[in-house]
């Protein structure tokens, strides 16, 4: 059977998600984040050495990183998530599984660590110089960043109801974080597309399921 060993507030929700949509058995092991720190607990590391989530085991496989479990699952157990072989969606699957992580998932990440930044505890004569530094970098890169990539989805999803097609597939679940996350910062005010994207997979009988197994997600609306 698969475990899943499933951070709160972490990337790991979208992989229980798919586990519902696919209707596979497994089971959860659930990792709390250090409430001072928002880190994963060293315990992680006796499954994977880089001690991250998600992470899954089946059988003797262990395997880590959203989109490679994603990918995974949905050929080994589920491949109606993914588009027929050789089509112009498959490829569009495909790319976005590795952009959701590897284009959309950096700026939000910058966006997060700066500001944190403007609110950290230090003294009163640093803090004017952290919070302009922080609000330089913002202006400069991190918000015409986040303007670029997410506007981009947004006009994906003008000609078709998902992004990889007509059809729902993988590719929405590996999204659903980036886009879930950029809808908790602010980002996505002047996006209805993705907005109504993100009503309509939370409005899905698999999406809640996983809720309600997986534990405490802020995400989710």
């Amino acid at each position: 059977m698969i475990t899943v060993h499933h951070l709160n507030n972490s990337r790991s929700q979208r992989v229980l998600w798919m586990l519902e949509e696919i209707g596979l058995d497994y089971q959860i092991k659930h990792y709390q984040r250090d409430p001072q720190t928002m880190l994963a607990p060293a315990e992680l590391r006796q499954v994977h050495p880089l001690g991250k989530s998600p992470l899954i085991t089946d059988g003797e496989l262990t395997l880590a990183e959203s989109g490679a479990i994603i990918e995974y699952l949905a050929e080994r157990y589920g491949d109606w998530l993914l588009p027929a072989a050789g089509s112009p969606e498959r490829l569009r699957c495909r790319y976005w599984l590795h952009y959701a992580e590897g284009s959309a998932m950096p700026p939000l990440l910058l966006k997060l660590v700066f500001d944190k930044l403007r609110s950290a505890t230090m003294p009163f004569f640093i803090k004017p110089i952290a919070r302009g530094i922080a609000n330089k970098v913002s202006q400069a890169f991190i918000s015409p960043q986040l303007t670029l990539h997410f506007d981009y989805l947004e006009s994906q999803l003008s000609e078709h109801d998902w992004f990889a097609g007509d059809t729902f597939s993988a590719a929405d679940i590996q999204l659903s974080f980036p886009l879930e996350a950029a809808a908790a910062r602010g980002v996505l005010h002047n996006h209805p597309r993705l907005n109504d994207f993100l009503q309509r997979i939370h409005a899905r009988p698999a999406y809640r399921r996983a809720l309600e197994k997986g534990g405490t997600y802020d995400y989710a609306a």
